[in-house]
């Protein structure tokens, strides 16, 4: 600090020309204030050209000799990393000793070297992030708050002033539990009084850091203390990936529409669909456990459908902006994939859309092993169940009962769209096999792997009666209970349902596991559909229950807020350490009040159920929660100008107070930046869809016949009598 003020008087008597203001201070004519920063980089530098949009010109050179020699005695220069991360800045000792001389202000990224300062060799990221640590008010951000550099490399030193750090902390936009002792600089001054960062923070724009007005609060202050002409620097950046619409923005008339058809493009786009030329790629990939991979190149193809559609691209963003897609044939993502494109060729009458639905739906039932081999076989237990994901052997052997029911929702949706009763056998199947391993009580449990299913067999977990206050876990089976129940008249859907409803009600709120509002979300599909099968008073107040506290705390621009007071189970919890994050799946906030929704997990569930339940209900309250929500989530869908994958699509998190893509990424899985191809984000789509066709999935679905594949899936499933598997019999 010593040696930043020596600097910093010592460039009151530079021969710069400039007159001086009421207080003394320096006041420079737009042609000096000109002269005063220099750029050492390539042209398309972000931070260069937010400069150049923002009405600057300074000066720039592509040599660190000639930006020195020509930069005017006392003033600022900035050498940039233009081959980050590859190569490493190089400033010799000849023209560093210049830069001394003459006394600029020096800010020098990614060096490879600088005398008296022992950098080590370019280590990468994981789940640390920045924090700032100047102790002074004088950067534009207070101290501890939490930036993203996400998949950035820099270089291991020490210093005892830092400005950033980067380190492994916990919070959402604030290190809650302070630094860890593990921290290393980002950004700090040398002894020379130079501004050092061991990594590119220049390249804020292409490589996505966040917030976005967090760093370029951070660079104003920093060009600030490198020129002598002060402040303010006008930064224009219009991000690479943005929402589609701003908070306070007029909503177009044909915003919804518009969001649906950019998100079924998205399906195209986001080259998740697996063509034949990848196919042994992803297959080989997933046999070996690997679960990301690099997207296509631009214009690569795109499958149709026959071969599945991957699980989405993983939150980790790369410097040059670029998201690897995440490998795995989720059942659930091809049959709410398939629910979308189906509703499309519904609404617009669009071939392609058809076709991709209707080979999805094959994949999932018919040609994969999801719906085929031990589930295929009426001599197995396992039998009519739909595997968690194929290839992977990890994937296989899972049942998760929350996964079946998306995917059955999704296909009930697809088929009624696409107006084809082919694989009502399988819906058939999948509904008995489910409620078959459900307990005497209404309660599956999170989910029923099929090497357990082997060893006790079917009958031990219809006989067994467990209890999970889980919505997140049991609701949407509970809704496809009912509505088998509505179409079958078979009235073990809708008792085993009726009793596991009635238990959660009764320990409503405190009693659920999580007690987020995911849960309530979820809830609110079975209790609207319990309202049609049974319209009762009681049903009606649970319903009217659970929707109040869900909507009770929506924000004014429509965002249901991330809320989180439950147990978790153990593996869904907030976490409470610097050493925690990262370790498990957790919420996006760190506390109640952080202001996130969640587009994976809550709101575009909480937007179906929400419509399902005015429709059940005609409440004009809940519609008007319903409309605003809509609203919230058209304006949030992400629009991409550079990064076409991604364009149409929902993050998983949104942060609605600075209306930008943000949160406490501590996931390990599903982070902030996450997409899935269903999920979340195909029921917001699909609930536009049924809005734009003034109807609801109960009455869309209504006309189904699936009763008449009853006596023959029933004659399949009496096959195996429930006892422990052994092969042969």
């Amino acid at each position: 600090m010593i040696a930043i003020a020596a600097l910093f008087m010592a460039l009151s008597q530079a021969s710069l020309q400039g007159g001086r203001d009421d207080a003394g201070g320096l006041v420079f004519s737009q042609a000096e204030r000109l002269s005063t920063l220099t750029f050492c980089c390539a042209r398309d530098n972000d931070l260069f050209q937010s400069l150049v949009q923002g009405g600057a010109n300074p000066a720039r050179f592509d040599s660190v000799d000639e930006a020195i020699d020509r930069a005017g005695r006392g003033t600022g220069v900035l050498v940039l990393a233009d081959r980050y991360p590859s190569e490493r800045t190089v400033l010799g000792p000849e023209p560093l000793e210049k830069a001394k001389t003459k006394q600029l202000r020096l800010f020098l990224e990614y060096p490879r070297s600088l005398p008296g300062i022992e950098l080590g060799e370019p280590r990468g990221i994981g789940w640390e992030r920045a924090v700032v640590a100047a102790e002074a008010e004088d950067w534009g951000l207070p101290k501890l708050r939490i930036l993203a550099v996400h998949d950035c490399r820099f270089l291991p030193t020490t210093s005892t002033n830092p400005v950033l750090v980067v380190a492994r902390v916990a919070g959402f936009d604030t290190a809650l539990y302070g630094l860890p002792q593990e921290r290393f600089p980002l950004l700090f001054t040398s002894s020379d009084g130079f501004l050092v960062a061991t990594t590119k923070l220049s390249g804020f724009v292409t490589a996505r850091y966040a917030h976005s007005e967090d760093w370029m609060a951070l660079w104003r202050q920093i060009l600030a203390k490198l020129d002598p002409a002060g402040a303010p620097h006008k930064l224009v950046v219009k991000p690479t990936v943005r929402p589609a619409l701003g908070k306070d923005e007029p909503l177009p008339a044909d915003a919804s529409e518009a969001a649906f058809e950019r998100f079924v493009g998205w399906f195209e786009k986001s080259r998740l669909l697996v063509p034949a030329a990848r196919e042994p790629q992803v297959r080989e990939l997933l046999t070996a456990g690997v679960e990301t991979i690099e997207p296509p190149a631009p214009g690569g193809m795109s499958g149709d459908g026959s071969l599945g559609i991957l699980e989405g691209y993983s939150s980790q963003i790369r410097p040059d902006g670029s998201q690897l897609q995440r490998t795995p044939l989720r059942a659930d993502c091809q049959a709410e994939s398939a629910s979308v494109l189906a509703l499309h060729a519904l609404l617009k009458g669009d071939a392609r859309s058809r076709a991709v639905a209707h080979n999805l739906l094959d994949y999932l039932y018919v040609t994969s092993e999801l719906h085929r081999g031990e589930r295929g076989d009426p001599n197995h237990p396992a039998f009519g169940l739909i595997a968690w994901g194929a290839i992977s052997p990890a994937w296989q052997i899972g049942n998760y009962g929350d996964d079946n029911a998306r995917t059955l929702l999704a296909t009930l949706l697809a088929t009624a769209s696409l107006e084809s009763d082919k694989w009502d056998a399988s819906i058939l199947k999948a509904l008995l096999a489910n409620l078959r391993t459900t307990g005497k009580l209404g309660f599956r449990g999170d989910r029923v792997d099929v090497p357990a299913l082997e060893q006790k067999g079917w009958k031990a977990y219809y006989d067994a009666q467990p209890v999970n206050y889980a919505p997140v876990f049991e609701a949407y089976l509970w809704a496809c209970n009912l509505w088998a129940f509505a179409r079958t008249g078979e009235r073990e859907f809708l008792e085993k349902s009726k009793t596991a409803i009635r238990m959660t009600m009764a320990q409503y709120p405190s009693g659920w596991r999580f007690g987020d509002y995911s849960e309530r979300a979820r809830m609110l599909l079975p209790l609207a559909w319990l309202v049609r099968v049974e319209d009762t008073e009681e049903h009606r107040h649970w319903l009217k229950q659970v929707a109040n506290d869900l909507v009770k705390n929506q924000h004014a621009c429509g965002a249901i807020p991330e809320r989180f007071s439950g147990m978790g189970g153990g593996h869904y919890v907030v976490p409470a350490s610097n050493e925690a994050y990262g370790t498990t799946e957790t919420p996006l906030i760190q506390k109640n009040g952080d202001p996130v929704s969640d587009q994976l997990y809550t709101t575009g569930f909480a937007l179906l159920g929400l419509h399902e339940a005015v429709a059940a209900t005609g409440d004009a309250e809940l519609k008007q929660a319903e409309d605003r929500l809509a609203e919230y989530l058209v304006r949030i869908q992400v629009r991409s100008d550079t990064i076409p994958y991604l364009d149409g699509a929902w993050f998983r998190a949104f942060d609605y107070g600075r209306w930008d893509f943000w949160a406490s990424s501590a996931d390990i899985g599903w982070g902030a930046w996450c997409v899935e191809s269903g999920w979340g984000q195909t029921w917001t789509a699909a609930t536009l869809a049924l809005r734009l066709k003034h109807t609801s999935l109960w009455e869309l679905t209504s006309t189904s016949k699936i009763k008449q594949q009853l006596p023959e899936v029933q004659k399949l499933m009496s096959v195996n009598q429930g006892a422990p598997w052994k092969k042969g019999l």
